[in-house]
């Protein structure tokens, strides 16, 4: 009959004989003492051998014959200088770990007072694809609540989040910032004359041209109904004006059709330019009360706020 400490002791190595985990242990001079069935599949080794394994042997027989271990940089002796520095650096060690083959594992170390050093390998694939698929998933709903349905540009809430960004981040320079405000005129007579069909196809060609006017690193959003916004970092109300004037031009040499019929477009335009100190609030008022009065002088122009 077996003792209760020598029964337990041949549970333990059955278990480990078993168990899909890989365990293994090195000793304080990184030669490898033990190792069960997963370990040694997952690291390529024959249990047999007679021959010492180093644990910086099995690293680069591993990424010599592209198995184990993924080595992002490449380098494997870089590779082999980060491990000898970080294990045995605390007690303790858990992290995770892609393989060549594109599986994940969960690697624990645990040193005892000898430095010898136990080794525990745990797949964890499945749950990291639930994990990218759920990052996926958060980042898309993110990106939903940012954008505009119907047009596919920034909504009102993602251009003042990045207005104020870019306000924040410009604070330390003190150069010129810039919004325009583009309402579509007569938008209405469109809705009512040909149906609200027409009307949102209206601004989604609308928002098209001004984003294919403005420069690729402007910001671009829609307020709300007929209106859009754009924001130009680093930009003085000359160079503004320029760019808005650009665009509205593009917007009115453009007949939209819809249905075989011709649509004739045009754009009014406010523009405001102000420092790094100022609020969204700010740039969004003066633009406005510019807006209005390019409404007032007839449409189709742009007008730059004076104080």
């Amino acid at each position: 009959m077996f003792d209760v400490c020598d029964d337990i002791q041949n549970r333990l190595q059955e278990f480990l004989e078993m168990t899909r985990d890989g365990y293994a242990i090195f000793d304080s001079n990184e030669y490898l003492i033990y190792c069960n069935p997963s370990f040694a599949d997952l690291f390529s080794l024959d249990r047999k051998t007679k021959t010492p394994l180093h644990w910086e042997q099995i690293l680069r027989t591993n990424f010599a014959n592209r198995r184990g271990v993924r080595v992002d940089s490449g380098d494997i002796e870089q590779f082999i200088a980060y491990t000898s520095k970080v294990r045995r650096s605390r007690p303790y060690r858990l992290f995770e770990v892609d393989y060549f083959d594109g599986r994940w594992f969960l690697f624990s170390e645990q040193t005892n007072a000898k430095q010898e050093l136990l080794m525990q390998i745990k797949e964890i694939t499945s749950q990291k694809v639930i994990e990218e698929s759920l990052q996926k998933n958060v980042s898309n709903l993110k990106a939903a609540a940012l954008t505009d349905e119907l047009t596919q540009v920034g909504n009102r809430r993602a251009l003042v989040e990045s207005v104020k960004s870019e306000l924040s981040r410009c604070r330390r320079t003190g150069v010129s910032m810039t919004l325009l405000l583009f309402d579509l005129d007569f938008f209405k007579n469109v809705n009512d004359t040909y149906g609200h069909q027409a009307g949102d196809e209206v601004l989604q060609h609308v928002a098209s041209l001004i984003k294919g006017a403005i420069r690729p690193y402007d910001i671009l959003g829609r307020i709300g109904g007929e209106e859009f916004g754009v924001f130009l970092s680093n930009t003085n109300q000359k160079e503004a004006v320029m760019i808005a004037n650009r665009t509205r031009e593009a917007i009115a040499a453009t007949e939209f059709e819809y249905q075989g019929q011709q649509i004739k477009l045009s754009v009014s335009v406010g523009v405001s330019t102000l420092g790094c100190d100022a609020e969204f609030e700010d740039l969004y008022q003066q633009a406005d009360e510019a807006l209005y009065e390019s409404k007032h002088q007839g449409r189709n122009r742009v007008t730059a706020y004076k104080a």
